[in-house]
């Protein structure tokens, strides 16, 4: 793949280095906590399944089965406001499961603009239809995620939605 001036082998990727405000080539396998080496189609993957997971238990309306998905210091934001820790993240997701009865909400086009073992950035369209008021009702919008492994487990550390 040739990026600028620069040709890089497919199977390294680019990275931009905040730190030297540089672009610099990343390996395409990666080492775990555990030693073991992973590639990016293996993260991608492991990544994409936990995304599907999230949706799924969204789509439950059981807060016990979204609240195990949420580090504890995760920070959302949604078009109605901005929550902190799982306490309130917990609160504003079970009024949103009050209001919106029989919603099914769909990720699409999941893409992974950094992806790393233990960090990980997703930007995706969601759609969603239920019912608020007694009448069906529809939405869509964009979001963005921050996927953090902590102690070996993904962690949701950051979900921004906005229609």
């Amino acid at each position: 793949m040739k990026i600028g001036r620069r040709a890089v082998a497919p199977e390294v990727g680019l990275i931009w280095d905040h730190r030297s405000g540089e672009e610099r080539v990343t390996a395409a396998r990666e080492r775990r906590h555990d030693g073991r080496m992973t590639d990016r189609a293996s993260l991608e993957s492991e990544l994409a399944a936990f995304m599907d997971e999230y949706e799924r238990a969204n789509n439950s309306h059981d807060i016990s089965r979204v609240v195990p998905f949420i580090a504890e210091d995760a920070v959302y934001w949604f078009s109605d406001g901005s929550h902190r820790g799982i306490e309130e993240i917990r609160s504003a997701i079970e009024k949103t499961f009050a209001r919106i009865l029989d919603e099914v909400y769909e990720v699409r086009e999941l893409e992974w603009p950094v992806l790393t073992v233990d960090v990980a950035v997703c930007r995706y369209r969601f759609a969603w239809t239920g019912v608020v008021n007694g009448e069906l009702r529809s939405g869509q919008g964009r979001g963005t995620n921050v996927i953090v492994r902590r102690d070996g487990e993904l962690k949701m550390l950051h979900e921004h939605l906005s229609s």
